[in-house]
């Protein structure tokens, strides 16, 4: 194909209204092969494409950016760090967004390479452009701008860069646009930060994380909830936790949820602070973010015993990922108050709107969930109580649940009997439920693939117990194994025999 696109590109260049030869090179291009383009643009002159750029015509435009994210893909990035600086360049001050896009792309690439890395810091003036570039209004832009900065931003050498010069003012200058550009300016800062204590240490020298954090107590609560969201974020890695600890953030936080009882708009916020808190118990321990920070747990029994559908998700799924693990299914994490919470949850599954009955089924499959290697006789009786606090009869109002015409329904009610197939006292109360297991093996029930493959997952459960053929006993047990061994889409096949014409 070499020669065909070193043809199109000659046509292209002693044309005065090229649109349809670029047509013809963007079906030439999308056609090869990257390693054939490998080839074929060794030596092709991509600057008419990019001169061709230089133009009011949107359809050109976008062929162009079509034409150039597929070749340039065959380019080493070295390659386009050394021949194509003044392309790249124009590209990041070009008005239309696409190919901003494009560009920065490609200086992602760049920056994500060893050889390449040097060949960009020898040229500020591009990267001032990248950091320009995350104030434009279109999110892709600065979206691909972040990206770049940060793969930059993993070398020692483009820390110093961004954190140790003129970059730096120039960033800080960027976040004065707007509240939305300062966000994306902190969100690079985070994902920097992330990475490692050392970029920690760049980004905190900066100044920016403290200016960060203070926008916690800002008086905008839109603002605030941002921020909330960001400091969680930058609580995802271990050193980021330790860092926020020693900033005495943890305390903040917490000090923000009892003076949220007080304002009329926490609504705006309070989930990011459990969210908060609930990450920090996922990552560290369940048991002692509970204990050290009770506040925490109050909120999210009340926002569960709550209907305001802006808070109770957060307070659902904050519980079912609490109570998920062996330690949140501590006396200190669920409390005396959580069965007044299990009865709400089980109401709300029962009858409440459709993604609270969802968000309700979820949380708590996650909650009665006890694997094999982690049942303890304590441990049983504790999920056996929990189920038994959901109903009169709580095996039949789940399977009354899923047997309602709504398919996440119908899906979230099975990974409750999946959470519990595998505990004993489950299994013989699903022997001596009449029907119920013959209903679990009936294929007929549940339509469409997930449905079907949340059914295997269930037989699967029940037969990971070594207690499932002593319970269920050898009939069922037999039946069960040949449903997991036929697979969730087996069909049975019906034999037919036609009778037409007989006498």
């Amino acid at each position: 194909m070499a020669a065909p696109i070193e043809s199109l590109l000659n046509e292209i260049c002693e044309s005065e209204d090229p649109i349809e030869e670029l047509k013809r090179l963007r079906t030439a291009v999308l056609a090869t092969p990257v390693s054939g383009l490998r080839q074929a643009v060794t030596g092709a002159r991509l600057e008419i494409i990019f001169a061709h750029l230089n133009t009011n015509d949107k359809e050109q435009i976008e062929v162009c950016v079509e034409i150039l994210s597929r070749v340039l893909q065959a380019l080493e990035p070295i390659q386009l760090a050394q021949n194509y600086k003044t392309a790249l360049q124009s590209g990041l001050n070009h008005p239309d967004d696409s190919v901003k896009v494009l560009t920065l792309t490609q200086i992602g690439r760049v920056a994500a390479h060893a050889d390449g890395v040097t060949q960009m810091l020898n040229n500020a003036e591009i990267l001032r452009d990248v950091i320009h570039c995350i104030s434009i209004e279109r999110i892709a832009v600065a979206k691909e701008a972040i990206a770049a900065l940060s793969k930059l931003s993993n070398t020692k050498a483009g820390l110093d860069a961004l954190f140790r010069s003129d970059l730096l003012n120039k960033l800080k200058d960027v976040m004065l646009t707007s509240d939305i550009i300062r966000y994306r300016v902190y969100e690079l800062i985070v994902e920097v930060s992330t990475v490692s204590p050392v970029s920690l240490g760049y980004c905190a020298n900066s100044g920016l994380i403290s200016q960060m954090l203070e926008e916690l107590t800002g008086d905008d609560v839109l603002v605030r909830a941002t921020a909330i969201e960001m400091v969680t974020n930058l609580a995802q890695s271990e050193h980021g936790r330790q860092y926020l600890a020693q900033q005495g953030i943890m305390d903040k936080i917490s000090n923000m949820i009892i003076a949220a009882e007080s304002d009329p708009f926490s609504s705006l916020y309070l989930p990011g602070l459990v969210k908060f808190f609930g990450s920090l118990a996922i990552m560290d321990s369940p048991q002692q973010v509970c204990e050290k920070y009770p506040v925490f747990l109050e909120v999210v029994f009340s926002m569960a015993m709550n209907l305001d559908p802006t808070v109770t998700p957060v307070a659902l799924d904050t519980l079912g990922v609490l109570g998920g693990s062996v330690e949140g299914k501590q006396p200190s994490v669920t409390g005396e108050k959580f069965t007044s919470v299990l009865k709400r949850m089980s109401k709300v599954a029962a009858d409440g709107a459709t993604e609270l009955r969802v968000r309700c089924l979820e949380a708590l499959a996650q909650l009665l969930t006890l694997p094999v290697e982690q049942q303890t006789d304590d441990l049983l009786l504790l999920t056996e109580s929990w189920f038994n606090c959901l109903s009169s009869q709580p095996l039949l109002m789940i399977r009354n649940i899923s047997t309602q015409p709504f398919p996440e329904l119908h899906c979230s009610a099975l990974r409750i009997f999946t959470a519990i197939g595998c505990q004993p006292w489950a299994q013989q109360l699903m022997i001596d439920t009449p029907g119920f297991v013959e209903w679990v093996m009936d294929r007929s029930v549940g339509k469409g693939k997930e449905a079907k493959d949340c059914k295997f997952e269930l037989v699967g459960a029940l037969l990971s117990s070594s207690s499932a053929q002593e319970i269920f006993g050898a009939h069922n047990y037999l039946k069960l194994k040949t449903y997991l061994r036929e697979g969730p889409y087996y069909v049975n096949a019906v034999s037919s025999v036609t009778t037409e014409g007989a006498d």
